[in-house]
């Protein structure tokens, strides 16, 4: 079997997504693993459930999966890329396992971007576990924050939502802050009668800091009626609108339609007034700008820029769009996960 063309990945937070495309687009395997919780570097652990993810993709494609580089060119788009020196040591460590015979490494933020566009350029923020945002000017200049929390000036996400929300309820409910009706909510969402309860449940290890990211619904919810958890939702948007809004006037996009993709979890979050303080936000920085949330899985944006890189013909764009799908993907994270596969 000759060689497929490509191999597109995308390892982001939660999960890693693996597919095998030849150069006119047509995908002839594609695998998730899902759970795979990121180790907040890109490093082995991580990188190893890559591995997994391409082995997994290589076998739905019937291909041998230790004969050798799976694609001629590997596109991977990793979490934990956020620095060139993160990208050379990443692109070492592919060396060694040969999953292709050439290899780029990105930020997954930038597969976010081209899945959600079909130009090459544009803005991406991602508000997921965390929160990132990269850009491509129109020339191909690029910009990226390093996504290192709060050691890079950085605020959103999942996590600095569950942290808010806890910050708020144990003050309000120690008399330090105002009341909301997060005190109640957060303590009954772990199933215990004080927030006082929940965070010393977390200083002892009964409950895993993590899980404070189960709290960004109740949040969002709570914003229809109080203050407290609005002004967090609002802080949200704020963040996300100074990202993109940097990116677009680093590469001076001001005056162009740039197309400014939103991926991650929390823009599945519900509020009805979230995406039009976002929307608005960015029409006072770009007033031609397309804000629209990624609904497409971020693996065919990395397969896309694969396609880009190689020059292929004429319809495989659509090809890959067509076959790589959130259902088709999901539905094989679910089967691999009844197999008892970790990773």
């Amino acid at each position: 079997m000759r060689t497929p063309a490509l191999l597109a990945v995308d390892a982001g937070g939660s999960k890693v997504d693996a597919a095998i495309v030849r150069r006119d687009g047509d995908v002839l395997g594609a695998a998730r693993i899902a759970g795979a919780r990121h180790d907040g570097v890109g490093g082995p652990a991580h990188l190893g459930i890559v591995a997994d993810a391409v082995e997994a993709a290589a076998r739905t494609a019937g291909m041998p999966v230790d004969d050798g580089p799976v694609a001629e060119l590997g596109l991977y788009c990793v979490a934990g890329a956020d620095h060139p020196r993160d990208d050379r040591r990443i692109a070492g460590w592919l060396e060694e396992r040969g999953l292709s015979r050439g290899h780029v490494v990105r930020n997954d933020t930038f597969a976010v971007l081209r899945a959600g566009t079909d130009r090459t350029w544009g803005i991406a923020v991602v508000c997921g576990h965390g929160t990132n945002c990269s850009g491509v000017a129109p020339d191909g200049r690029t910009y990226r924050l390093p996504a290192l929390g709060p050691l890079s000036g950085d605020w959103g996400g999942g996590r600095d939502i569950g942290e808010a929300a806890l910050f708020a309820a144990i003050r309000a409910e120690d008399g330090r802050g105002g009341p909301t009706a997060l005190t109640e909510l957060v303590a009954g969402h772990f199933g215990l009668p004080r927030v006082a309860a929940v965070v010393e449940a977390i200083h002892v290890g009964r409950i895993a800091e993590g899980r404070l990211e189960e709290l960004v619904p109740l949040v969002f919810r709570a914003a229809a009626e109080d203050e407290v958890a609005l002004g967090i939702v609002e802080r949200q948007a704020e963040e996300i609108v100074t990202m993109g809004g940097a990116a677009i006037r680093r590469l001076r996009m001001t005056r162009l339609d740039a197309d400014v993709v939103l991926g991650g979890g929390v823009f599945r979050a519900r509020h009805r007034g979230f995406l039009p303080m976002i929307r608005e936000g960015f029409a006072e920085i770009a007033p031609q700008a397309n804000v629209r949330v990624l609904s497409s899985p971020p693996v065919a944006g990395a397969a896309l820029m694969g396609l880009d890189r190689i020059g292929a013909p004429r319809g495989a764009a659509t090809r890959v769009r067509d076959a790589l799908t959130e259902p088709r993907l999901s539905a094989d994270a679910r089967v691999r996960r009844r197999a008892g596969r970790g990773g």
